[in-house]
């Protein structure tokens, strides 16, 4: 049975006058592998852990060559790691969408997984071909379709492309996003350079999945075969971050800031008054780190209060809580503390945004502030010690001053590194503890 817990970092003293608090809360889950192992019923099959599994791949004419076929090699890669007794099934997308498997004439629109439709998935895979054009809104209405058939809580997309969404109006993307949001979670994979980052981002993130870059086509494989193993452990599905917060304050945000940088503000539900839920999709056994930030009534020195109650809630059950609290104070020794874990996420929240803001201006052909934008960067990267960002910056411009963040833009960069440096813009590092 998985159990979470639930830490609270901050600095709750604050100076004469302030009203903003702000904390970190780290989330822990253990034992969801053994819940992912348990299994549940569906009308399709037993479904292990109470999982379904789509992989949408993209069939339309831009894949024809080594980019399809690594393409069908992934999703035959993704099959062999889908368990027994998982639900599943097959997409290909151009400018309409075709379940491959189960074939288009079967009972069923999802089947569990046994050695016999493994091998059938398999050749039905083999016979996709390339053409057409791209919209992508139609991949993601059959998937829903598809998973509105199976009652299993952790409902899962795979989807792959290799061009931008060109076949329908980008409202239609946008539409369709909206209707499936909550349905089921989706992580985005673009292969090559002639995607569009932003287009996959805004479906991953509305949908609690990641958006990454596959360069070569020879490592789609690998990846699928990840996303599929990470998918089956999350044995714990509809998880809720609540936050309650004291009459006449205000939530001013709620991000996750790891592993990733993903802004939970806007998707809050009303569970009564002074309680708000943030969806963060299913969980295996992991840590997740939320910056909390509310906004209350300032009050006298020496006052103490409740800021914030932050919830973990599994359906209607709390399974971890932590409290966000306030003291004011006239010592300067301990308001101008800063929480280290504060610091640090803050840091690599402003440091996504310098990086997307930066390749946008860069783009636009503003150089001046691309320039701006990409220097603080690279300061941020240093301070916050992002490596990785650090290095993938440095193919982009030229670092005259680390911490001062000056910088030169470089000329003729590729577009690969640029669009790895925007997708890899929101892992994060976590916070060095003792």
């Amino acid at each position: 049975m998985a159990e979470f817990s639930a830490e609270v970092f901050q600095n709750e003293f604050l100076s004469d006058g302030a009203t903003d608090v702000h904390a970190v809360v780290s989330v822990t889950c253990t034992g969801a592998g053994a819940g992912a192992a348990a299994g549940t019923a569906g009308p399709a099959g037993p479904a292990a852990g109470g999982v379904a599994e789509i992989v949408a791949v993209d069939t339309s004419g831009s894949m024809q060559g080594r980019n399809m076929e690594a393409a069908k090699h992934a999703a035959a890669v993704a099959v062999d790691q889908i368990p027994d007794g998982t639900l599943f099934a097959i997409v290909g997308g151009s400018h309409v969408a075709t379940r491959i498997f189960p074939y288009p004439n079967a009972r069923v629109p999802m089947v569990a997984m046994e050695p016999g439709a493994r091998a059938e998935a398999k050749r039905a895979i083999g016979t996709m071909s390339a053409s057409g054009g791209t919209a992508i809104s139609t991949w993601l209405r059959l998937a829903d379709e598809l998973f509105a058939t199976v009652q299993v809580p952790n409902k899962h997309l795979i989807l792959l492309t290799d061009g931008k969404n060109e076949s329908e109006p980008s409202a239609h993307l946008d539409q369709m996003i909206a209707n499936v949001t909550g349905r089921f979670q989706c992580d985005a994979r673009g292969v090559g350079d002639r995607w569009v980052v932003e287009e996959l981002r805004k479906i991953s993130t509305a949908l609690l999945g990641t958006v990454d870059l596959i360069a070569r086509p020879e490592d789609i494989a690998e990846d699928f075969a990840a996303l599929v193993r990470k998918s089956v452990s999350r044995g714990v599905a509809a998880v809720d971050l609540r936050v309650w917060a004291p009459q006449g304050s205000q939530v001013l945000f709620v991000r996750q800031v790891a592993p990733e940088v993903d802004d939970l503000t806007s998707r809050r539900t009303e569970v009564n008054p002074l309680t708000g839920a943030y969806p963060t999709g299913a969980w295996a056994d992991e840590t997740r780190e939320y910056h909390v930030a509310v906004r209350v009534p300032a009050k006298p020195v020496g006052s103490e209060q409740l800021a914030a109650r932050v919830q973990v809630a599994v359906g209607d059950e709390v399974a971890a809580s932590g409290l966000v609290k306030a003291k004011w104070s006239d010592d300067s020794t301990l308001t101008a503390r800063i929480s280290p874990e504060v610091a640090h996420y803050t840091g690599q929240a402003e440091l996504a945004s310098a990086i997307q803001e930066g390749l946008a201006a860069k783009a636009a052909g503003d150089e001046a502030t691309a320039t701006v934008k990409l220097g603080r960067a690279v300061q941020l990267a240093a301070e916050t010690g992002n490596d990785e960002a650090t290095s993938r910056l440095r193919k982009i411009v030229d670092v005259e001053n680390e911490e001062e963040g000056t910088v030169r833009l470089k000329r003729n960069t590729a577009k690969l590194d640029e669009m790895a440096l925007d997708t890899a813009s929101t892992k994060t590092t976590r916070v060095r503890r003792a």
